[in-house]
């Protein structure tokens, strides 16, 4: 690199222009991540109280993680494309099923065969269990 390209990238005002916006997307950041700290605990202490997670601040959660990664992106120079407030705040995934933890249950058996279909008797009922207790709601 020659001096006269040191000089003309110094004098650029693109890259001055993008390290007055990193500056003001680090803050933001600092901002949303200590938002995002706050809705990890309510979600799980709303989870601990009700037994089940808010879908709402899933959603919410969805989308702030998104828009920490964009701007994760521009400030890695990933990505020249700046997050919001200069864009729209992302949206969150469609939500989907979440899958139902089921309880291991301990099985005496005498082959790892027999085990395994009543691992599977267990988890069935257990499915059956709350199909009934959804029909009853």
């Amino acid at each position: 690199m020659n001096n006269n390209q040191l000089k003309s990238n110094l004098l650029c005002s693109t890259h001055w222009i993008r390290l007055v916006f990193m500056v003001l997307f680090t803050l933001i950041l600092q901002i949303a991540s200590s938002v995002m700290i706050l809705v990890v605990v309510v979600q799980f202490l709303f989870s601990l109280i009700t037994g089940n997670d808010n879908s709402s601040l899933r959603q919410f959660g969805s989308s702030l993680s998104k828009f920490i990664y964009q701007t994760l992106q521009f400030l890695t120079y990933n990505s020249e494309s700046k997050s919001f407030p200069f864009a729209d705040w992302p949206e969150a995934e469609p939500q989907q099923e979440k899958a139902k933890p089921v309880a291991a249950a301990i099985v005496q058996a005498d082959t790892p065969e027999s085990a395994a279909v009543q691992t599977f008797e267990t988890v069935e009922a257990q499915e059956a269990e709350d199909s009934i207790r959804q029909e009853d709601a």
